[in-house]
């Protein structure tokens, strides 16, 4: 009797988990088709609105190459909230000065509203997911200074340099600019390319890296290759398009898709 209930538990869990996984792929929003840019605008400091002469932004063998010569970003037309982004990229060998020599860097950007090129004249105000070598997984605020966009996150009692660093028991910090770094982030780190510290979570350059974004309410949590790195509550704004960046660096994306949350 006890082996039946057993196994009735696990048949049951197992039609949960089915009944789940197909509703997310009913559900899912593939934002990346694997053939053209559709359901994205690109915008390139200096330049505008889908003007991209230099094509940083373009689809090769089924996957978004930004080439990082200029700044900018790739913007979504509708806005999201309530999702779990799931991303899959990889770093290219090339960079561009200012930053031929530094941490390969770019970053997702949730919670986009406002105009175009507000902040420094290239990216929408915005919560970002940072990708960068060492610090994938960090938030950055990147606000107007106003407490209309910050983020709430438990961190460490000792700060790296002048960023909080996230710790799940620690006391709750609240800030509108700057950062809250990813749990491990190396205290010795340097913008330097190729750097990497001995906690770091992502994957050395040129293999896939999986960064998951679960956008719940006003809560984020960030996840780098199945493991928890960093969280916030109280953000603000809590709804917004997705930009993706262009930060000196070649960077690749083979899948970019939105599960919306059920409530």
């Amino acid at each position: 009797m006890k082996k039946v209930l057993i196994l009735s538990i696990l048949l049951l869990g197992t039609s949960i988990a089915y009944s789940q996984s197909q509703s997310d792929n009913k559900n899912k929003v593939i934002l990346f088709n694997g053939k053209n840019l559709d359901g994205w605008y690109t915008f390139v400091q200096n330049r505008g609105r889908n003007i991209d002469p230099k094509n940083v932004f373009t689809v090769q063998d089924g996957m978004i190459r930004i080439s990082g010569e200029e700044w900018g970003g790739i913007t979504t037309y509708e806005e999201f909230e309530d999702y779990r982004l799931i991303v899959e990229f990889k770093w290219g060998e090339i960079t561009y000065s200012p930053r031929l020599e530094n941490a390969r860097d770019s970053g997702i950007l949730l919670h986009s509203i406002g105009e175009d090129g507000a902040s420094d004249g290239i990216w929408m105000h915005s919560i970002e997911c940072q990708l960068i070598e060492g610090g994938t997984g960090d938030f950055i605020v990147v606000g107007d200074g106003s407490k209309n966009f910050s983020i709430t996150s438990p961190v460490a009692p000792e700060k790296q340099g002048s960023s909080y660093v996230f710790q799940p028991d620690g006391e709750l910090a609240t800030i509108n600019r700057g950062r809250i770094n990813w749990y491990g982030r190396d205290p010795n780190w340097k913008d330097k390319i190729d750097f990497r510290g001995p906690q770091d979570v992502e994957k050395p350059v040129g293999e896939w890296n999986q960064v998951e974004c679960v956008v719940k309410g006003d809560e984020v949590t960030i996840y780098l290759n199945g493991k928890l790195v960093n969280r916030a509550i109280n953000v603000k704004p809590s709804k917004g398009r997705i930009q993706i960046q262009s930060e000196g660096a070649e960077i690749f994306f083979r899948k970019v898709e939105l599960i919306p949350l059920n409530e």
